[in-house]
Parts: C-alpha cells; sequence; structure tokens
C-alpha cells in the first residue's frame, strides 16, 4: 500500500461561508456540489452560527458554485458572501494526513488511512480509507454514530441491507464485514459511486457491495431489491424528512432504519416526520453536535 502522499495536479483554494443554524444544510449542500471535502464548524461559543468550508480546484466549477450558493440564498432567505483563500496543494495534504490518524470507533471498528503502515490483525474490523477523500472518512459525527448504531442492531442479523448516500462506501463496508452480507451502496454522485466501489476493491468487499448511481428511492436498483431489513441514511435533515415516505414504503416489517446527517437541534423534526409514517424510535445517538436516530418499523 503506497504511503507517498499523492500530488495533487491543480491549485486549491478553501471556500467558506458563515451561516446560522437554520441555513446549514442548504449552504452545505451548496458546496459539496463543487467541492472535494467539505466540513461544517463552530464559528462561535452559541453553537447557533457555523463555518461551511470546502476545497476546491481553483476555476473549477464556478458556474455550479453560483447556482447553488443562490439556490441556497432563495430556499433560506441568507444571503451568506462567499470567501476564499489559497491553498497550497502540498500543505493542504499533509494536513490531511496528519489529522486522520487510526480512529476507533465504538468496539468493532478502526479505520485507517492509506498512509498508515499496515495494521496487525486484531479483534477490531479495519477499514482503510484514502485520506485524501475527507467525507466518510469515519472522524466526523455522524459516521461515527451510525457505526455505533451499527453495532447495536448487528444481532438482528439484517438479510437486505441498503447504504443510500454510501458516500465513500464506510457505512456499507462496516455492515458488509460485520454481518457477512451484501450491501447495496447507492450515491447521487457518480463520483462517490466509483470511490466507494474503489474501496470495496482495497478491503476486499468487492463481492460484496454493489455500488450503484441513483437518486434516491427512485433508483431502479433499490425498486427491484424489494423491502429492506435495514437502512443506513447519512444525507442531512431536510432531504430525511421529504423521503420519509418512500422509506417507511421500503421497510420490511420489523426493519430497521439508521438515519444519520443531522445535528442534534435537527433530531426532533426528522424524528416528526418520520414518526408519521408509523416508525417507532428505538435510541438517539450523539457525538458532539449531530445526532444519529435509530428507528424501526413495527411488524
Amino acid at each position: 500500500m503506497n504511503s507517498v502522499p499523492r500530488r495533487h495536479a491543480t491549485a486549491l483554494e478553501t471556500i467558506h461561508v458563515t451561516v446560522p443554524d437554520a441555513a446549514v444544510e442548504a449552504y452545505e449542500n451548496a458546496l459539496a456540489s463543487v467541492c472535494s471535502t467539505v466540513g461544517i464548524f463552530e464559528a462561535d461559543d452559541s453553537q447557533t452560527v457555523w463555518r461551511i468550508e470546502g476545497v476546491k480546484d481553483v476555476g473549477v466549477g464556478e458556474e455550479m458554485l453560483a447556482t447553488a450558493l443562490a439556490l441556497a440564498a432563495a430556499a433560506t432567505g441568507i444571503a451568506a458572501p462567499l470567501s476564499r483563500a489559497h491553498t497550497e496543494t502540498e500543505g493542504w495534504l499533509a494536513r490531511t494526513y496528519e489529522s486522520f490518524p487510526e480512529q476507533r470507533v465504538g468496539r468493532r471498528f478502526a479505520i485507517r488511512g492509506t498512509h498508515l503502515a499496515a495494521a496487525a490483525a486484531g479483534p477490531r474490523i479495519t477499514l482503510t480509507l484514502d485520506a485524501g477523500i475527507a467525507f466518510g472518512s469515519g472522524e466526523h459525527g455522524s459516521t461515527r454514530g451510525c457505526l455505533r448504531a451499527l453495532e447495536l442492531v448487528a444481532h438482528r442479523r439484517p438479510a437486505r441491507i441498503l447504504d443510500l448516500g454510501t458516500g465513500s462506501g464506510i457505512l456499507a463496508m462496516a455492515a458488509a464485514s460485520l454481518l457477512h452480507a451484501r450491501v447495496l451502496a447507492v450515491d447521487i454522485e457518480p463520483w462517490s459511486v466509483r470511490v466507494a466501489a474503489q474501496n470495496a476493491a482495497m478491503n476486499g468487499l468487492r463481492n460484496r457491495l454493489d455500488c450503484r448511481y441513483g437518486n434516491g428511492w427512485r433508483t431502479r436498483a433499490i425498486r427491484a431489491g424489494g423491502r429492506y431489513d435495514l437502512v443506513f441514511a447519512n444525507i442531512l435533515a431536510r432531504p430525511l424528512c421529504l423521503m420519509a415516505k418512500a422509506l417507511a414504503a421500503r421497510m420490511a416489517p420489523g426493519g430497521t432504519v439508521i438515519l444519520a446527517g443531522l445535528l442534534d437541534s435537527q433530531a426532533r423534526m426528522v424524528l416528526a416526520a418520520h414518526r408519521r409514517q408509523g416508525l417507532v424510535l428505538e435510541r438517539k445517538l450523539v457525538e458532539g453536535y449531530w445526532a444519529t436516530l435509530i428507528l424501526r418499523r413495527p411488524g
């Protein structure tokens, strides 16, 4: 496994906006449309103002970014000015590697970057990811919450598993490894689908992950899968609310859904949308400011 940092072919820049809690989702989506990595940070001690920061190639996706920011402003009523700063490519990669040591999550999982030496065999399931790809690296509270939730429901031995919005494929790989099962991993971004497939192959899980491009519950492969015993949806609060009805319709009786990508302050809204569809809350996990909901369809 190559431990030499990769060189980036083009110049990079860091862009950021500062927004109140209510606008976080819309602006995170806007930056994610063009950035290879997006992070959300406290802007002050109030936990109501947030700095959303992303790293992108200079000059790439400018028209798409402008459109996404305009849509975010229209949807929230908040016009957040965009700030830019030059980012040294090698410096960014070095900071990325430095900030991605082995991540131990719950009792069962360890997540390691490709820049680290191979781990000795141990009791934990080790998942290897490219540290240059920041999303789904195991550091984010929503990812950690989903992995902890998986440990709590693994005893049910779900047979049909879906990871909706798979990103790096980390949750699908964790489920496939822990449950020795096949997982359908779907994402709306073709690049994410390729990355998830590459990660699956790197972790020896090529035959357990079915990585597909698709748009939510309208995806043909999802509809063909029937009803699911376990669904991960680590997305954003508002899309989760909008998809609640479709999700409930695709859950098998007794099936479990793990919802994440939401701030703790948004959990009540997301929970209400799913309770209206007959799903029952089993547990809420909190990692920092982020909440993970474990829901179940009665049956």
